[in-house]
């Protein structure tokens, strides 16, 4: 049996090492995002979606619906805000940025979160002022073909001048 210098043996080892790690910090390419770059535009089809809500409990309270998306695919980026409907009956209504609110670039890698918030007054029901609004529905910027639907289910939605529902920018989550 042959041995090989020990120096040789941690050279190996060194290489093999370092071939496993990146700067990546998106834990790796589904094959699927393979050829993607590294800054492009996040698509919702790599997306975990999960919706928690502070329902406003009578009208005239402000809620809140908070989306948070975990990143399944590549290292991509969201540049912008998500572009939000609320829908009731035949109506669609789109919702507008929080006011003062700006829009910022966030790169993050497979199984970076981020999030956003609805934020809208509770309507009364059966008001002309209201929006009975049955689902709720967004993309992602430079994702705008691919939408995600979620049943809304926290009651009237006001709307009037002063009583717009918006959305907030997307907000890194953990570290």
């Amino acid at each position: 049996m042959r041995t090989y210098p020990l120096t040789l043996a941690a050279a190996l080892a060194a290489t093999a090492l370092l071939t496993g790690c990146s700067d990546d910090k998106s834990g790796g390419d589904d094959v699927k995002n393979a050829d993607r770059p590294s800054n492009s535009a996040c698509a919702l089809g790599d997306m975990g979606v999960e919706v928690g809500a502070g329902a406003a409990p009578a009208a005239g309270d402000t809620g809140t619906v908070t989306v948070t998306l975990t990143n399944k695919g590549a290292q991509c980026t969201l540049k912008g805000f998500p572009a939000v409907d609320l829908l009731a009956g035949d109506k669609t209504t789109s919702v507008s940025p929080d006011e003062g609110a700006k829009a910022q670039s966030l790169t993050f890698g497979k199984g970076g979160t981020t999030s956003f918030t609805i934020t809208y007054v509770r309507g009364e029901a059966g008001s002309a002022e209201s929006l009975d609004v049955r689902k709720a529905s967004f993309t992602l910027p430079g994702d705008t073909k691919t939408a995600h639907e979620l049943t809304w289910s926290y009651g009237q939605v006001a709307w009037t001048d002063d009583k717009k529902p918006s959305v907030s920018g997307f907000e890194t989550s953990g570290d």
